[in-house]
């Protein structure tokens, strides 16, 4: 239905609309607004994917380890993962709040800081948001990595180590590499998750200031719903669905082929 309704004039309300052919689609790249989403959502995703990847696996090597505390560890840092992103985003406007009476900036001041303006701030406040989807994720990705380290036979460390090989040399050579099924799933998780974010810059920014944050779902809904264009928002929707579905194909098929290298 959504696809049938961006070919046409339809607010959403009225019995009666028009066919308008591909004018939808169209108006989508004549809309500044929507361009600075599309900038937006995917400066988010790239970010936010390459930041949670870079702290999963090293957080993942160490909840690995032999630490008696390593079973109350994972549990603490898959913890963000669990409560409603809604939530979560209400919990750090609370504590990234740019007034003085946010958490954080109390504690700036009770140090004799000046306040920082967190999401007040055009570049900061996509920053912040970067942020705190990275507390939310990182945890919950290096349980993959974990899952994907108990499958690495040990033969291939102790043989490294009989060969001299260094633990830098080891990550590198053995489990880095052998890494890669696990590495397949979180990245393409991440990065569909990033793109299709609507609660947590709903939640934390609305996407201001001005446009800053303005993500590609949120636009959605504010034309579809607030400004009645729901013909020019479901183009937008389609135009989503088959760009998340290029990036999905194109980035499983790049990291299919270095496993089938691997193996």
């Amino acid at each position: 239905m959504s696809f049938g309704y961006s070919f046409t004039n339809w607010d959403g309300y009225a019995p009666d609309f028009d066919f308008v052919g591909l004018k939808n689609y169209f108006a989508i790249f004549q809309d500044d607004a929507i361009v600075g989403a599309f900038r937006n959502t995917f400066v988010f995703a790239v970010v936010n994917t390459l930041l949670i990847t870079g702290l999963a696996i090293p957080l993942a090597l160490v909840l690995n380890s032999a630490l008696k505390s390593s079973h109350l560890l994972r549990a603490v840092f898959f913890f963000p993962s669990v409560p409603s992103v809604l939530i979560i985003g209400y919990i750090w406007l609370f504590i990234l709040d740019p007034t003085a009476n946010g958490v954080l900036n109390k504690l700036l001041q009770g140090a004799g800081l000046p306040k920082v303006n967190w999401l007040s701030d055009y570049q900061l406040a996509m920053i912040s948001l970067i942020l705190v989807s990275v507390w939310r994720l990182t945890g919950w990705h290096s349980c993959i990595y974990i899952a994907n380290l108990q499958s690495i036979p040990k033969d291939y460390y102790e043989a490294a180590s009989i060969d001299g090989a260094s633990r830098w040399q080891q990550f590198r050579h053995i489990t880095f590499p052998l890494l890669a099924p696990g590495m397949t799933i979180s990245v393409m998780l991440t990065t569909i998750d990033s793109l299709k974010v609507y609660e947590l810059p709903f939640a934390l920014t609305r996407g201001g200031p001005g446009n800053a944050t303005t993500l590609l779902t949120q636009i959605i809904m504010e034309r579809g719903i607030n400004d009645k264009l729901v013909g020019r928002s479901a183009a937008m929707a389609v135009l989503f669905i088959l760009i998340i579905f290029v990036i999905a194909a194109v980035q499983h098929t790049l990291m299919r082929r270095r496993e089938e290298r691997l193996e």
